[in-house]
Protein backbone atom coordinates (compact mmCIF):
# COMPACT_ATOMS: atom_id res chain seq x y z
CA UNK A 1 0.00 0.00 0.00
CA UNK A 2 1.40 3.38 -1.06
CA UNK A 3 1.86 5.75 1.89
CA UNK A 4 -0.10 8.97 1.53
CA UNK A 5 2.24 11.96 1.49
CA UNK A 6 -0.14 14.87 0.85
CA UNK A 7 -3.34 15.47 2.78
CA UNK A 8 -5.85 17.92 1.27
CA UNK A 9 -8.17 19.70 3.67
CA UNK A 10 -11.29 21.22 2.13
CA UNK A 11 -13.64 24.02 3.27
CA UNK A 12 -10.87 25.64 5.30
CA UNK A 13 -11.60 29.04 6.87
CA UNK A 14 -8.97 31.72 6.26
CA UNK A 15 -7.83 33.34 9.55
CA UNK A 16 -6.69 36.65 8.09
CA UNK A 17 -9.41 39.30 7.73
CA UNK A 18 -13.00 39.75 8.85
CA UNK A 19 -14.36 38.26 5.62
CA UNK A 20 -13.44 34.76 6.92
CA UNK A 21 -13.49 33.09 3.50
CA UNK A 22 -14.52 29.48 4.10
CA UNK A 23 -13.81 27.84 0.74
CA UNK A 24 -10.05 27.30 0.91
CA UNK A 25 -8.29 24.06 -0.01
CA UNK A 26 -4.98 23.40 1.72
CA UNK A 27 -2.43 20.71 0.81
CA UNK A 28 -0.26 19.54 3.72
CA UNK A 29 2.83 17.34 3.54
CA UNK A 30 1.94 14.91 6.31
CA UNK A 31 5.43 13.56 6.94
CA UNK A 32 7.10 16.97 7.20
CA UNK A 33 4.05 18.81 8.65
CA UNK A 34 4.30 21.54 6.01
CA UNK A 35 1.72 23.55 4.09
CA UNK A 36 2.69 23.04 0.45
CA UNK A 37 -0.22 24.63 -1.44
CA UNK A 38 -3.21 26.87 -0.72
CA UNK A 39 -6.03 27.29 -3.23
CA UNK A 40 -8.81 29.93 -3.40
CA UNK A 41 -7.22 32.25 -0.82
CA UNK A 42 -6.07 35.80 -1.54
CA UNK A 43 -2.34 36.50 -1.60
CA UNK A 44 -2.28 37.65 2.03
CA UNK A 45 -4.28 34.69 3.30
CA UNK A 46 -2.03 32.31 1.37
CA UNK A 47 1.07 33.82 2.97
CA UNK A 48 -0.43 33.41 6.45
CA UNK A 49 -0.82 29.67 5.90
CA UNK A 50 2.77 29.39 4.67
CA UNK A 51 4.01 31.47 7.61
CA UNK A 52 2.84 28.66 9.91
CA UNK A 53 5.64 26.44 8.59
CA UNK A 54 8.81 26.22 10.71
CA UNK A 55 11.19 29.08 9.93
CA UNK A 56 13.79 31.28 11.65
CA UNK A 57 10.93 33.72 12.34
CA UNK A 58 8.80 31.17 14.21
CA UNK A 59 8.91 30.64 17.97
CA UNK A 60 8.82 26.97 18.90
CA UNK A 61 9.82 27.00 22.59
CA UNK A 62 9.16 29.34 25.53
CA UNK A 63 11.78 32.06 25.85
CA UNK A 64 12.85 34.32 28.72
CA UNK A 65 15.07 37.36 28.35
CA UNK A 66 18.28 37.01 30.36
CA UNK A 67 20.80 39.87 30.25
CA UNK A 68 19.38 41.16 27.00
CA UNK A 69 19.23 37.84 25.15
CA UNK A 70 16.55 35.15 25.01
CA UNK A 71 17.12 31.71 26.45
CA UNK A 72 14.93 28.64 26.08
CA UNK A 73 13.12 27.40 29.19
CA UNK A 74 10.48 24.80 29.99
CA UNK A 75 6.78 25.63 29.85
CA UNK A 76 6.50 25.19 33.62
CA UNK A 77 9.26 27.73 34.26
CA UNK A 78 7.93 30.23 31.72
CA UNK A 79 4.37 30.03 33.05
CA UNK A 80 5.59 30.33 36.64
CA UNK A 81 7.62 33.48 35.94
CA UNK A 82 4.87 35.03 33.80
CA UNK A 83 2.24 34.31 36.46
CA UNK A 84 4.51 35.78 39.12
CA UNK A 85 4.82 39.01 37.13
CA UNK A 86 1.06 39.26 36.65
CA UNK A 87 0.16 38.31 40.23
CA UNK A 88 2.52 40.94 41.69
CA UNK A 89 1.35 43.63 39.28
CA UNK A 90 -0.98 46.32 40.64
CA UNK A 91 -2.38 47.39 37.25
CA UNK A 92 -1.70 44.81 34.51
CA UNK A 93 -2.90 45.29 30.94
CA UNK A 94 -4.22 42.37 28.89
CA UNK A 95 -4.39 43.48 25.28
CA UNK A 96 -4.91 42.03 21.79
CA UNK A 97 -7.14 38.97 21.25
CA UNK A 98 -8.16 39.97 17.69
CA UNK A 99 -6.30 37.12 15.96
CA UNK A 100 -7.25 34.17 18.09
CA UNK A 101 -10.29 32.00 18.67
CA UNK A 102 -13.26 32.88 20.87
CA UNK A 103 -12.44 30.16 23.38
CA UNK A 104 -9.09 31.85 24.13
CA UNK A 105 -10.76 35.26 24.32
CA UNK A 106 -13.10 33.96 27.00
CA UNK A 107 -10.10 32.76 29.03
CA UNK A 108 -8.56 36.22 28.62
CA UNK A 109 -11.64 37.72 30.29
CA UNK A 110 -11.32 35.25 33.17
CA UNK A 111 -7.62 36.05 33.66
CA UNK A 112 -8.22 39.81 33.60
CA UNK A 113 -10.98 39.48 36.18
CA UNK A 114 -8.79 37.27 38.38
CA UNK A 115 -5.98 39.85 38.25
CA UNK A 116 -8.25 42.88 38.66
CA UNK A 117 -6.53 44.29 35.59
CA UNK A 118 -7.35 46.14 32.38
CA UNK A 119 -8.81 44.15 29.47
CA UNK A 120 -8.71 45.63 25.99
CA UNK A 121 -8.64 44.52 22.37
CA UNK A 122 -7.62 46.09 19.08
CA UNK A 123 -11.05 47.69 18.61
CA UNK A 124 -9.77 50.53 20.80
CA UNK A 125 -7.54 51.62 17.89
CA UNK A 126 -9.80 50.64 14.97
CA UNK A 127 -13.58 50.11 15.20
CA UNK A 128 -14.13 51.15 18.81
CA UNK A 129 -16.06 54.22 17.57
CA UNK A 130 -18.35 51.82 15.70
CA UNK A 131 -19.28 50.07 18.94
CA UNK A 132 -19.92 53.42 20.65
CA UNK A 133 -22.21 54.54 17.83
CA UNK A 134 -24.10 51.24 17.74
CA UNK A 135 -24.69 51.55 21.48
CA UNK A 136 -26.02 55.07 20.92
CA UNK A 137 -28.38 54.56 17.98
CA UNK A 138 -28.54 50.84 17.17
CA UNK A 139 -27.62 49.47 13.76
CA UNK A 140 -29.75 48.32 10.79
CA UNK A 141 -27.62 45.48 9.45
CA UNK A 142 -27.68 42.00 7.93
CA UNK A 143 -25.37 39.22 6.78
CA UNK A 144 -22.91 39.15 3.90
CA UNK A 145 -24.99 36.39 2.33
CA UNK A 146 -28.02 38.70 2.18
CA UNK A 147 -25.94 41.41 0.50
CA UNK A 148 -24.53 38.91 -1.99
CA UNK A 149 -27.98 37.74 -3.00
CA UNK A 150 -29.95 41.00 -2.89
CA UNK A 151 -27.88 44.21 -2.95
CA UNK A 152 -27.88 46.23 -6.17
CA UNK A 153 -26.14 49.28 -4.66
CA UNK A 154 -22.86 48.92 -2.77
CA UNK A 155 -21.17 51.86 -1.03
CA UNK A 156 -17.63 51.60 0.34
CA UNK A 157 -17.19 54.58 2.63
CA UNK A 158 -13.71 55.11 4.03
CA UNK A 159 -12.61 51.58 3.18
CA UNK A 160 -10.44 50.02 0.48
CA UNK A 161 -11.33 46.30 0.24
CA UNK A 162 -9.11 45.71 -2.80
CA UNK A 163 -6.18 45.81 -0.37
CA UNK A 164 -7.72 45.25 3.08
CA UNK A 165 -10.30 42.53 2.26
CA UNK A 166 -9.18 41.21 -1.16
CA UNK A 167 -11.89 38.56 -1.67
CA UNK A 168 -14.79 40.58 -0.26
CA UNK A 169 -15.56 41.99 -3.73
CA UNK A 170 -15.54 38.58 -5.38
CA UNK A 171 -17.49 36.73 -2.69
CA UNK A 172 -20.04 39.18 -1.33
CA UNK A 173 -20.22 42.65 -2.80
CA UNK A 174 -19.16 43.40 -6.36
CA UNK A 175 -18.33 40.64 -8.83
CA UNK A 176 -20.33 37.81 -7.26
CA UNK A 177 -23.53 36.37 -8.73
CA UNK A 178 -26.36 36.28 -6.17
CA UNK A 179 -29.78 34.63 -6.11
CA UNK A 180 -31.52 37.87 -7.11
CA UNK A 181 -28.43 39.40 -8.77
CA UNK A 182 -27.65 36.74 -11.31
CA UNK A 183 -25.64 39.00 -13.62
CA UNK A 184 -23.00 39.77 -10.98
CA UNK A 185 -21.16 43.03 -11.58
CA UNK A 186 -23.68 44.19 -14.19
CA UNK A 187 -26.47 43.97 -11.60
CA UNK A 188 -24.72 46.21 -9.08
CA UNK A 189 -23.81 49.89 -8.87
CA UNK A 190 -20.64 50.57 -6.86
CA UNK A 191 -19.96 53.88 -5.08
CA UNK A 192 -16.74 54.70 -3.23
CA UNK A 193 -16.56 57.67 -0.85
CA UNK A 194 -12.91 58.34 -0.11
CA UNK A 195 -10.51 61.31 -0.16
CA UNK A 196 -8.03 59.18 -2.12
CA UNK A 197 -8.32 57.66 -5.55
CA UNK A 198 -7.87 54.14 -4.20
CA UNK A 199 -7.80 50.98 -6.28
CA UNK A 200 -11.36 50.30 -5.09
CA UNK A 201 -12.37 53.79 -6.28
CA UNK A 202 -10.79 53.09 -9.65
CA UNK A 203 -13.08 50.12 -10.31
CA UNK A 204 -16.22 51.80 -8.93
CA UNK A 205 -19.05 53.31 -10.98
CA UNK A 206 -18.91 56.52 -8.94
CA UNK A 207 -16.15 58.00 -6.80
CA UNK A 208 -17.17 60.73 -4.33
CA UNK A 209 -13.84 62.36 -3.48
CA UNK A 210 -14.75 63.94 -0.15
CA UNK A 211 -12.34 66.31 1.59
CA UNK A 212 -10.28 64.64 4.34
CA UNK A 213 -12.04 64.69 7.74
CA UNK A 214 -15.26 66.13 6.28
CA UNK A 215 -17.36 62.96 6.00
CA UNK A 216 -19.56 64.13 8.88
CA UNK A 217 -20.55 67.31 7.02
CA UNK A 218 -21.25 65.38 3.81
CA UNK A 219 -23.46 62.80 5.52
CA UNK A 220 -25.47 65.45 7.33
CA UNK A 221 -25.82 67.40 4.08
CA UNK A 222 -27.23 64.29 2.42
CA UNK A 223 -29.61 63.75 5.36
CA UNK A 224 -30.86 67.34 5.15
CA UNK A 225 -31.43 67.13 1.38
CA UNK A 226 -33.24 63.80 1.82
CA UNK A 227 -35.74 65.70 3.97
CA UNK A 228 -36.25 68.32 1.29
CA UNK A 229 -34.06 71.04 2.80
CA UNK A 230 -32.62 73.41 0.16
CA UNK A 231 -29.03 74.14 1.14
CA UNK A 232 -27.59 77.50 0.09
CA UNK A 233 -24.01 76.17 -0.18
CA UNK A 234 -22.56 75.42 -3.59
CA UNK A 235 -20.33 72.64 -2.23
CA UNK A 236 -20.28 70.38 0.81
CA UNK A 237 -17.02 68.72 1.85
CA UNK A 238 -15.55 69.46 -1.58
CA UNK A 239 -18.49 67.90 -3.47
CA UNK A 240 -20.70 70.14 -5.67
CA UNK A 241 -24.35 70.26 -4.64
CA UNK A 242 -25.44 69.01 -8.07
CA UNK A 243 -23.30 65.89 -7.68
CA UNK A 244 -24.77 65.29 -4.21
CA UNK A 245 -28.27 65.53 -5.70
CA UNK A 246 -27.30 62.91 -8.29
CA UNK A 247 -25.96 60.71 -5.48
CA UNK A 248 -29.19 61.05 -3.50
CA UNK A 249 -31.23 60.10 -6.57
CA UNK A 250 -29.14 56.92 -6.92
CA UNK A 251 -29.57 56.12 -3.22
CA UNK A 252 -33.36 56.55 -3.30
CA UNK A 253 -33.89 54.58 -6.51
CA UNK A 254 -31.96 51.41 -5.63
CA UNK A 255 -33.85 48.30 -4.53
CA UNK A 256 -31.43 47.16 -1.83
CA UNK A 257 -28.45 49.22 -0.72
CA UNK A 258 -25.65 48.61 1.75
CA UNK A 259 -22.95 50.86 3.20
CA UNK A 260 -19.66 49.16 4.05
CA UNK A 261 -17.52 51.53 6.10
CA UNK A 262 -13.95 51.30 7.36
CA UNK A 263 -11.36 53.13 9.38
CA UNK A 264 -11.60 56.10 7.05
CA UNK A 265 -14.69 56.93 9.11
CA UNK A 266 -13.80 55.54 12.55
CA UNK A 267 -10.33 57.09 12.79
CA UNK A 268 -10.91 60.45 11.11
CA UNK A 269 -12.24 63.64 12.72
CA UNK A 270 -15.59 63.15 14.52
CA UNK A 271 -14.80 59.45 15.13
CA UNK A 272 -17.91 57.74 16.59
CA UNK A 273 -20.12 60.67 15.51
CA UNK A 274 -19.25 59.76 11.91
CA UNK A 275 -20.66 56.27 12.50
CA UNK A 276 -23.61 57.63 14.48
CA UNK A 277 -24.52 59.82 11.48
CA UNK A 278 -23.89 57.04 8.94
CA UNK A 279 -26.29 54.77 10.85
CA UNK A 280 -28.91 57.54 11.04
CA UNK A 281 -28.51 58.14 7.29
CA UNK A 282 -29.02 54.41 6.66
CA UNK A 283 -32.13 54.40 8.83
CA UNK A 284 -33.57 57.44 7.01
CA UNK A 285 -32.92 55.92 3.58
CA UNK A 286 -35.31 53.13 4.59
CA UNK A 287 -38.13 55.67 4.12
CA UNK A 288 -37.46 55.26 0.39
CA UNK A 289 -35.95 51.81 -0.10
CA UNK A 290 -34.17 48.98 1.70
CA UNK A 291 -30.80 50.11 3.13
CA UNK A 292 -28.39 48.49 5.60
CA UNK A 293 -24.91 49.15 6.98
CA UNK A 294 -21.97 46.94 8.05
CA UNK A 295 -18.44 47.76 9.31
CA UNK A 296 -15.48 46.29 7.43
CA UNK A 297 -13.68 44.64 10.33
CA UNK A 298 -9.96 44.02 9.89
CA UNK A 299 -8.51 41.23 12.04
CA UNK A 300 -10.34 37.99 11.40
CA UNK A 301 -11.82 37.67 14.90
CA UNK A 302 -11.96 41.19 16.30
CA UNK A 303 -15.75 40.93 15.98
CA UNK A 304 -15.48 37.79 18.09
CA UNK A 305 -13.37 39.60 20.70
CA UNK A 306 -16.01 42.33 21.03
CA UNK A 307 -18.78 39.71 21.19
CA UNK A 308 -17.02 37.48 23.74
CA UNK A 309 -16.05 40.42 25.95
CA UNK A 310 -19.63 41.70 25.80
CA UNK A 311 -21.33 38.43 26.71
CA UNK A 312 -18.89 38.02 29.64
CA UNK A 313 -18.77 41.57 30.97
CA UNK A 314 -21.43 43.63 29.21
CA UNK A 315 -18.77 45.69 27.40
CA UNK A 316 -16.90 45.21 24.12
CA UNK A 317 -13.48 46.70 24.95
CA UNK A 318 -11.61 49.07 27.34
CA UNK A 319 -12.69 47.25 30.52
CA UNK A 320 -11.29 47.81 34.02
CA UNK A 321 -11.63 45.09 36.70
CA UNK A 322 -9.68 46.94 39.43
CA UNK A 323 -12.75 47.29 41.66
CA UNK A 324 -13.70 43.64 41.35
CA UNK A 325 -16.36 44.23 38.71
CA UNK A 326 -16.15 45.40 35.08
CA UNK A 327 -16.16 49.14 34.39
CA UNK A 328 -16.18 50.59 30.87
CA UNK A 329 -14.83 53.93 29.75
CA UNK A 330 -13.04 54.26 26.40
CA UNK A 331 -10.42 56.97 26.67
CA UNK A 332 -9.83 56.29 30.36
CA UNK A 333 -9.37 52.53 30.12
CA UNK A 334 -8.16 52.30 26.50
CA UNK A 335 -4.69 50.83 26.04
CA UNK A 336 -3.09 53.78 24.26
CA UNK A 337 -4.43 56.30 26.78
CA UNK A 338 -3.33 54.20 29.75
CA UNK A 339 0.15 53.78 28.28
CA UNK A 340 0.47 57.46 27.40
CA UNK A 341 -0.26 58.23 31.06
CA UNK A 342 2.12 55.44 32.13
CA UNK A 343 -0.52 53.81 34.35
CA UNK A 344 0.42 50.20 33.52
CA UNK A 345 3.03 48.23 35.47
CA UNK A 346 2.92 44.96 33.46
CA UNK A 347 1.32 43.70 30.27
CA UNK A 348 0.22 40.49 28.60
CA UNK A 349 -0.10 40.86 24.83
CA UNK A 350 -2.06 38.08 23.12
CA UNK A 351 -2.14 37.64 19.33
CA UNK A 352 -1.34 41.29 18.65
CA UNK A 353 1.54 43.63 17.88
CA UNK A 354 0.91 47.04 19.49
CA UNK A 355 4.54 48.09 19.03
CA UNK A 356 3.91 48.27 15.28
CA UNK A 357 0.93 50.63 15.41
CA UNK A 358 0.68 52.38 18.80
CA UNK A 359 2.10 55.91 19.19
CA UNK A 360 5.82 55.88 19.95
CA UNK A 361 5.39 57.44 23.40
CA UNK A 362 2.93 54.73 24.47
CA UNK A 363 5.18 51.96 23.12
CA UNK A 364 8.10 53.42 25.09
CA UNK A 365 6.04 53.13 28.28
CA UNK A 366 4.93 49.62 27.31
CA UNK A 367 8.55 48.51 27.11
CA UNK A 368 9.44 50.14 30.46
CA UNK A 369 7.54 47.47 32.38
CA UNK A 370 7.51 43.64 32.31
CA UNK A 371 6.01 42.42 29.05
CA UNK A 372 4.70 38.93 28.27
CA UNK A 373 4.00 38.11 24.63
CA UNK A 374 1.82 35.21 23.49
CA UNK A 375 2.89 35.10 19.87
CA UNK A 376 3.73 32.54 17.12
CA UNK A 377 6.44 34.54 15.34
CA UNK A 378 8.84 37.47 15.57
CA UNK A 379 7.23 40.91 15.91
CA UNK A 380 8.49 44.24 17.27
CA UNK A 381 6.42 43.57 20.39
CA UNK A 382 7.71 40.04 21.00
CA UNK A 383 11.33 41.02 20.32
CA UNK A 384 11.08 43.53 23.18
CA UNK A 385 9.20 41.19 25.52
CA UNK A 386 10.58 39.71 28.72
CA UNK A 387 8.80 36.40 28.20
CA UNK A 388 7.65 34.82 24.93
CA UNK A 389 5.04 32.07 25.08
CA UNK A 390 4.89 30.43 21.62
CA UNK A 391 1.37 29.91 20.34
CA UNK A 392 -0.17 27.81 17.59
CA UNK A 393 -1.94 29.59 14.75
CA UNK A 394 -5.69 29.45 15.41
CA UNK A 395 -7.48 28.29 12.28
CA UNK A 396 -4.36 26.58 10.95
CA UNK A 397 -2.85 24.58 13.80
CA UNK A 398 -5.87 24.35 16.07
CA UNK A 399 -9.65 24.58 15.89
CA UNK A 400 -11.81 27.29 17.38
CA UNK A 401 -14.67 29.69 16.72
CA UNK A 402 -14.47 33.07 15.00
CA UNK A 403 -17.09 35.72 14.21
CA UNK A 404 -17.22 37.12 10.68
CA UNK A 405 -17.58 40.89 10.28
CA UNK A 406 -21.37 40.43 10.07
CA UNK A 407 -21.47 38.57 13.42
CA UNK A 408 -21.92 35.12 11.89
CA UNK A 409 -19.95 32.55 13.98
CA UNK A 410 -17.83 30.19 11.89
CA UNK A 411 -15.86 27.17 13.07
CA UNK A 412 -12.15 27.34 12.25
CA UNK A 413 -10.47 24.16 11.04
CA UNK A 414 -7.11 22.62 11.86
CA UNK A 415 -5.00 21.66 8.84
CA UNK A 416 -1.63 20.80 10.44
CA UNK A 417 0.14 20.41 13.77
CA UNK A 418 1.98 23.27 15.43
CA UNK A 419 5.79 23.00 15.33
CA UNK A 420 8.00 22.45 18.36
CA UNK A 421 6.40 22.92 21.77
CA UNK A 422 3.77 25.46 20.73
CA UNK A 423 0.48 25.43 22.65
CA UNK A 424 -2.81 27.01 21.68
CA UNK A 425 -3.67 30.46 23.05
CA UNK A 426 -6.45 28.88 25.09
CA UNK A 427 -4.09 26.33 26.68
CA UNK A 428 -1.55 29.04 27.51
CA UNK A 429 -4.15 31.24 29.15
CA UNK A 430 -5.59 28.29 31.09
CA UNK A 431 -2.14 27.53 32.48
CA UNK A 432 -1.67 31.18 33.43
CA UNK A 433 -5.07 31.29 35.17
CA UNK A 434 -4.28 28.23 37.29
CA UNK A 435 -0.81 29.48 38.26
CA UNK A 436 -2.00 33.05 38.98
CA UNK A 437 -4.82 31.74 41.21
CA UNK A 438 -2.28 29.57 43.02
CA UNK A 439 -0.01 32.56 43.65
CA UNK A 440 -2.92 34.72 44.76
CA UNK A 441 -4.04 32.00 47.17
CA UNK A 442 -7.40 31.48 45.48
Amino acid sequence: MVEKKINTVYDVVCPFCGTLCDDLEVDVNIKENLVVEVRNACQIGTKKFFSSNPSPHRYEKPLIKDNGTFKEVSWDEAIDIAADILAKSKRPLLYGFASTECEAQSKGVELAETLGGILDNTASVCHGPTLLAEQDVGVPTSTLGEYKNRADLIIFWGSNPVHAHPRHLGRYSQFVRGYFRKDGRNDRFIIVVDPRNTHTAQIADLHIQVNPNEDYELMNGIRAMLRGVELDAKMISGIPIEKIKELIKILKECKYGVIFFGMGLTQSLAHHRNIDTAICLTRELNDYTKFLITPMRGHYNITGANTVFTWNTGYGYSIDFSRGYPRYNPGEFSSVDLLMRDEIDASLIVASDPASNFPAASVKNLFKHPLISVEPHHTPTSENADIILPAAFAGIECEGTAYRMDHVPIRLRKVKDAPGECLTDREILEKLILKVKEKLGE
